[in-house]
This record gives structure tokens, sequence and C-alpha cells, in this order.
């Protein structure tokens, strides 16, 4: 996996006007939430993402365009990708 900062400002570009943050958990996974910046509405949270594989930005905007999708469905979060 790339750096969390590089991971974390390519999500934050990917998911604009809405905002996203990416932390790493004590087992490896990764926490992604997405929310509206100025109410801050949690529109998408994912607690447990395997990191693997996210090592280019072509497989990190995959993942975007995959969640995109989850959020035009109207899912509001699930416990684990990948």
């Amino acid at each position: 996996m790339i750096p969390i900062t590089e991971f974390n400002r390519i999500m934050a570009v990917g998911f604009l006007p809405l905002s996203c943050d990416c932390t790493l958990n004590g087992d490896g996974s990764l926490r992604i939430s997405v929310f509206e910046p100025v109410s801050g509405r949690v529109d998408l949270l994912l607690t447990r993402v395997s990191p693997e594989g996210l090592d280019s930005i072509r497989s990190i905007s995959n993942l975007i365009g995959e969640l995109r999708t989850e959020l035009k469905a109207g899912r509001r979060g699930f416990a684990a990708v990948g």
C-alpha cells in the first residue's frame, strides 16, 4: 500500500465535493469515512477495508468508483471490502 497520507489525499480528491477521511486500524485495515463537510453527515462508513492491492493510483481510483456506486445506491456502509 502507498503511504496513508498519499492514500488519504487521493481519496479526498476522488470524493469532492464530499469529504473523505481514511485512517489505519490497529489490525492494518483501513477505516474510510465519506461525509458532508458542512453538516458532518456521514454518507458512507467502512470500518475494515483491506489495503491489499491498493498500491497504485489506478487501484485506488477503482475503489473510489466502487464506493461512489455504493453511495448512489443509497448504502451507508458495510463492514468490509476485499
